[in-house]
This record gives C-alpha cells, structure tokens and sequence, in this order.
C-alpha cells in the first residue's frame, strides 16, 4: 500500500537564497544564507529539509529526511484510519406495500441508520399510480414515521418527476 506524501525539497533541491533555519534540538538559528544551511546539516551528518515552503523566507530544519518521511506516512495512515466513510443505503418502496414487507424494509432501514449509514427512500410510480402522488407520498411519510426513533429527517419526502425520495440521517447519540 503506498502513501502519499507531497513532495518535501530537500538538501540541494532548495532553491531559495536565504532561510529560517532550526537546528536539530529544535532551536532557531535564525535566517542565514543556503550555502550556511547546507554546512550545518553537512557537519551535523543530517539533511536540511524545507518544511514550510510558503513562509517569507522559507524554514528549513536540519533533521534525518528518512525519519520525517517515515513519521509523515505513518501520520497520514492513522488519519485516514480513523475515518468513517458515510454511505448512503436505498430503499425502495412501492405505493401498494403491503404491511408486513413495510415493516421489513424498516427492519433494514434501522439496522442501517443504528450502523451510522444515511438512507434514502425512494418510491417510483409506475403507470396509473402516477394520477395518484399524494398516495405515495403518504406511503414513504409512514415510514418515516417507523423509523423515526433511528433517524431524523434530512430531506423530506418530495416528489421528483415519477418518483418520492426522502433522505434520513442517523440519530447522533
């Protein structure tokens, strides 16, 4: 697996005439000119890496460049460890739902929401029921009144063309 780390300049890369220079303890050695920059991280048998390009004029710190990648890939590895991607689950209903199968679509629909996914509800009309909307629209606000322990409305129920959809998001706790 590999990870991206941005290009960091580093020893003779750094292009800059003069820097703010850190020495390895942490230290400000204050701004000096490249060809100085370079000789102390020579001497100290560490790189001189530029960590902060935008600063006028730019820090550069005499450290072991290995190191700081190593740290930096590792960094980034537990941030993205530690995120939740959300995801959106559908469900699909119909106008002449029966009881019974309403009440496994909610079933779903609340292990869903308990596992922190968003939901959408959709609901498509298919010939004749299209002179009847109000009918579906009914029937996906009656879910929503099933599940609403779980999930809070994020998009009410509204009618797009031959369909009602509605989006629920998980109740925070």
């Amino acid at each position: 697996m590999e990870v991206s780390i941005k290009r960091t300049e580093v020893n003779e890369e750094i292009r800059d005439r003069e820097v703010r220079l850190i020495d390895v303890d942490g230290r400000q050695i204050g701004i000096v000119p490249i060809r100085e920059a370079l000789e102390a991280a020579d001497e100290a048998k560490l790189d001189l890496v530029k960590i902060a390009p935008q600063a006028r004029p730019p820090v550069c710190k005499i450290m072991d460049y290995g190191k700081y990648k190593y740290e930096q890939a590792k960094m980034e590895k537990e941030a993205k460890k530690k995120q939740r991607v959300i995801q959106v689950k559908e469900i699909r209903l119909s106008v002449n739902i029966d009881d019974g199968d309403m009440e496994t679509k909610a079933r779903h629909a609340i292990r869903f929401l308990e596992a922190g996914d968003r939901l959408k509800v959709s609901l498509r009309f298919r010939g004749r029921q299209l002179s009847r909307k109000e009918l579906g629209l009914e029937v996906v606000e009656r879910f929503g009144e099933m599940i609403k322990e779980y999930g809070e409305v994020d998009k009410r129920p509204a009618i797009e063309g031959r369909s009602v959809v509605g989006y629920y998001a998980p109740i925070k706790k």
